[in-house]
């Protein structure tokens, strides 16, 4: 997918996301709803400890890890990406729905990251329209290809996230890169954002379906891979939850033509889809 500050493959770029998945002590569980509506039993914490070193964190209703501060501040969500996550043809993305679920529930969270976009107002409230997603970007650096990790060093100590919602791969897909070690480079990105913010929830999203069958079967993968890439950093203490956005848009019989507006991104009654499946992960987190 050509877009504005991707690079010169022409293979183009995409973005990805997930269903809630569920979770036992101490690891994460996959699972979830399908169709395009919010997954049933949201994910619970993936550390049964509901606590992190330092003391920052803490346990909430139900053992989910609560990483957001407790003195009224705003808590500091860094959506981190592709195009999906940038938004690409559709301004502020999953975005828009996350935090207009959010702020309906009561729960006052921001958008951080070195990117900005989306409309100024959501149900009449000023829109956060910082992100940290970009398009055509690999999980790191290839021959044709920017990487997001990079960004890892730059932007996440700027902005201090207290939860990461991590989108990435479909363009590594795409481009049939690797594809045997994209598991391998999505576990070191999210160790390395570890080391940055010890106590923080990454939330890892399996990438949503394209129009291309050949890289759907490439997707489906990948996506296969990745929840024991979360589960054994979960069993290691980390907190992480796990997201299916493939299943809730592959279950729509027709998305390739309703929920996708081009071959590889959402348009805007997909990108509704994956925002309420972002919040109904994140919902017990918050």
């Amino acid at each position: 997918m050509a877009a504005a500050g991707s690079s010169p493959s022409a293979a183009g770029n995409a973005g990805d996301g997930g269903t809630a998945g569920s979770a036992g002590s101490g690891h994460a569980g996959t699972g979830g709803g399908v169709g395009g509506t919010a997954a049933s039993g949201a994910a619970s914490t993936v550390n049964a400890a509901g606590t992190a070193s330092g003391g920052a964190g803490q346990a909430g209703a139900g053992g989910a890890y609560r990483p957001c501060p407790t003195d009224g501040s705003a808590c500091k969500i860094m959506p981190f990406g592709d195009s999906i996550t940038d938004g690409f043809g559709t301004e502020g993305a999953y975005r828009v729905e996350l935090f207009r679920l959010a702020h309906q529930a009561g729960k006052n969270i921001t958008f951080v990251g070195s990117q900005s976009n989306g409309p100024a107002k959501v149900d009449g409230v000023d829109f956060p329209p910082k992100h940290e997603g970009h398009s055509g970007f690999t999980i790191y650096p290839t021959p044709s290809r920017s990487g997001i990790s990079p960004f890892v060093d730059s932007s996440i100590p700027q902005f201090n996230p207290h939860i990461v919602t991590l989108m990435i791969g479909t363009n590594d897909a795409i481009d049939d890169y690797q594809m045997a070690n994209a598991p391998k480079r999505l576990g070191m990105l999210i160790d390395s954002i570890f080391v940055k913010l010890p106590n923080a929830l990454i939330v890892v999203a399996q990438p949503i379906p394209s129009q291309d069958d050949a890289l759907n079967t490439r997707l489906q993968t990948y996506n296969a891979s990745i929840p024991a890439i979360v589960k054994a950093r979960a069993d290691a203490g980390k907190h992480l939850l796990l997201l299916d956005l493939y299943t809730p848009i592959a279950a729509v019989a027709d998305y390739k033509t309703s929920l996708l507006k081009d071959t590889w991104h959402p348009n805007v009654a997909g990108h509704v889809i994956l925002g309420a499946q972002w919040y109904k992960v994140l919902a017990p987190s918050l």
